[in-house]
């Protein structure tokens, strides 16, 4: 099971490498998309790129240095006709650098690229949101390698597609950096902090009243006001916890660590680290924790004595019993399960 971690520092390519990670990813927006298209990104993320193609190229042989392969992201939900055009020569450019392989959302950007670049590995981001057997099969027909799973598809999800459609690689979320909605339907940007910050962080006051004018009764008002707070709650376990971290640096947030077992055991080929505009710290103690519990899970370490490790690693006991951080919840109730049908001590 390959460990995929993002950066966007060449810098800090070798910590990442050392730290674990197999497979790098990088964005990139050159001069010449900005001055042709006058955007900031050809990507859906704004920041967390590198500068030109000189940073690129020093990004793979970094990585190859290092014993690591570099991915270069392209995946913004559609691209229009000269879109994919310029999108096309970025990926040709990429390719002649040595890099490894394009990550892609648009089918019809795949399409492209795979004719333009045969024998070139193609992924399929999560933002297609690909999500069953059938659309696996599409992407590996149009010429990909390895698929994406999004946010939120569950293990017995991701195991089906990995046993239908054996001759495409399956790569699920593992840590970091949760979506409120679908991904792939998402219309908005992640904004700078000083413009608000992303838009589904949802920070509008609220007033509730009937559709008739009439005022709320205590009751109902105070049970509103229960859920308001129940959600705020909920982004912000989803939103890594105000990406926060422990004092060594180890970060809270979306997490499917206990699931790694169940994920090598469904045939998975690789785990997703979120969070490429992230400070180094944060992505190098990202790759160290998932490092540490692939490598026990390998060791043959059982499903429960990594759920406890993985609980105990940060340690996120309280935030994890919550349910609000998993990317995999049906391992926690799993262990719940469990726990309850355990008789008591003393008893017979």
């Amino acid at each position: 099971m390959k460990i995929v971690a993002p950066t966007s520092r060449v810098a800090e390519i070798e910590q990442l490498a050392l730290a674990g990670a197999n497979e790098l990813y990088c964005g990139i927006v050159p001069r010449e998309w900005i001055g042709r298209f006058h955007a900031v990104t050809a990507n859906r993320r704004p920041s967390g790129n590198l500068g030109d193609y000189d940073e690129l190229a020093r990004a793979v042989e970094a990585a190859h240095a290092h014993g690591a392969s570099l991915s270069l992201v392209l995946n913004a939900q559609h691209y229009s006709a000269a879109h994919a055009e310029a999108a096309a020569e970025i990926a040709g450019r990429f390719v002649e650098l040595g890099g490894d392989a394009l990550i892609v959302s648009d089918l019809g950007l795949l399409s492209v690229l795979a004719a333009q670049l045969p024998g070139t590995r193609i992924h399929v981001s999560s933002v297609a949101t690909c999500r069953n057997a059938g659309a696996a099969r599409l992407c590996r027909d149009l010429g990909a390698r390895r698929l994406i799973l999004p946010r939120d598809v569950t293990l017995d999800e991701a195991a089906s597609i990995a046993r239908d459609v054996p001759d495409i690689e399956i790569e699920a979320f593992i840590l970091n950096d949760g979506c409120v909605f679908e991904e792939g339907a998402c219309n908005t940007i992640h904004l700078p902090g000083r413009l608000g910050g992303p838009i589904c962080l949802d920070r509008y006051a609220r007033h509730h009243r009937h559709r008739d004018g009439r005022d709320l009764s205590p009751r109902l008002q105070a049970r509103l006001e229960k859920n308001d707070e129940a959600y705020r709650k909920w982004l912000w376990y989803r939103f890594s916890c105000g990406f926060s971290t422990t004092e060594s640096g180890m970060p809270f947030g979306p997490c499917g660590l206990c699931a790694v077992p169940a994920l090598r055991r469904g045939g998975i080929a690789a785990v997703k680290i979120a969070g490429r505009e992230a400070p180094t710290a944060r992505k190098v103690a990202s790759v160290t924790m998932v490092r540490t519990i692939v490598d026990r899970v390998t060791a043959g370490a059982s499903d429960a004595e990594v759920g406890d490790f993985a609980m105990r690693m940060r340690p996120s006991v309280e935030h994890c019993r919550t349910g609000y951080m998993c990317y995999y919840p049906e391992v926690l109730r799993g262990r719940e399960e469990v726990t309850a049908a355990q008789p008591e001590r003393g008893d017979a």
